[in-house]
Order: C-alpha cells, then structure tokens, then sequence
C-alpha cells in the first residue's frame, strides 16, 4: 500500500505577497530532490486550503488515517521524510507520538480517519 505525500506548491509560507517559485514550489522542489522513502509517492497539489498556515502537505494511504501538517519550509525536508516513512511504515498511519519527528508534534493541523465501513 503506498503513502501519498501531497505537497502544496501554492503556498507562500509567511511571505504576504506571492513571490517566485513559492515557498511551496521550493519544499516540493526539495523533497522531490531528495531519496523518498520506500513506499511513498510525492505528488503536488495546487492547493490544500490552509494558507493561514504557511507551507502545508498532507499524507495520506488507502485504510489509513490521514494527516495535514503546516508552518514548513524547504530546510524541513529532512525531517518531513522521516516522519513520511515512519508514517508509511504504520500500518494505520497513526505514529506513536515519541517516534514523530518535532515537527510533526507541533505542526499538525488535522488527523483524518480513514475513509471506510461505518462503525457502530
């Protein structure tokens, strides 16, 4: 099953005015430089709707809780594909919060359940 790495490349970070590339352009431009764990896939989007929270991504799996994360930048590459691989390593992409990368403690703006039969 892959994880999905979604990156914002709209977003402008804490800059007001829109400058070129975006900040977010520039965090996809890095990750998407870099080794990307085994089993993630990285995919721009044009726009996750949380703008107020500067540079966001979003990582998501078939079965698996889903996650928005905000207040990044390109220098957090490194630690977002830590986090990555630790979430595509769950198997129901929830990651003991020790294992998390700081990051991925403070910055998490939204924890989706997974889409699937209703419990009740």
């Amino acid at each position: 099953m892959r994880a999905i790495l979604h990156v914002c490349t709209t977003c402008r970070g804490p800059v007001p005015d829109p400058v070129e590339p975006r900040p977010g352009a520039m965090l996809h431009a890095a990750l998407a430089g870099a080794a990307l764990p085994e089993g993630v896939e990285l995919r721009p989007v044009e726009c996750l709707s949380a703008c107020s929270q500067g540079c966001s991504i979003a990582l998501s799996a078939p079965g698996k809780w889903s996650y928005v994360y905000g207040r990044l930048s390109a220098a957090d590459a490194a630690d977002i594909l830590t986090g990555t691989a630790a979430y595509a390593a769950a198997a129901d992409g929830l990651v003991p919060w020790r294992e998390r990368p700081t990051i991925f403690r403070r910055q998490s703006l939204a924890r989706i359940p997974p889409l699937g039969p209703q419990q009740e």
